[in-house]
């Protein structure tokens, strides 16, 4: 059987999971590149520490535009239907 309801899923899952790997990597990346130094030695954004300001509240927003960006041009609507039934 190939339906390609399948094939579309597939592909939107590895969108995701590509997704959830760049969201992991920039949040470590800015947690434990900037967080591994000394507390003393912290700069502070918006009374919030640079590393954290970075990984978790830009890395917010940036995984936000990246799901709306993904899902406007990337992903498409499917029935939930199966085609071969005709809707029954």
């Amino acid at each position: 059987m190939n339906d390609r309801r399948f094939k579309i899923a597939h592909k939107e899952a590895w969108i995701g999971v590509g997704l959830t790997i760049i969201h992991f990597l920039w949040w470590f990346g800015f947690a434990y590149g900037f967080g591994s130094g000394k507390v003393e030695e912290y700069t502070y954004i918006l009374g919030l520490p640079a590393w954290f300001f970075y990984s978790c509240v830009i890395g917010f927003i940036v995984i936000v535009f990246l799901v709306f960006i993904a899902v406007k041009f990337f992903f498409e609507e499917v029935p939930f239907e199966n085609e071969e039934s005709g809707g029954q």
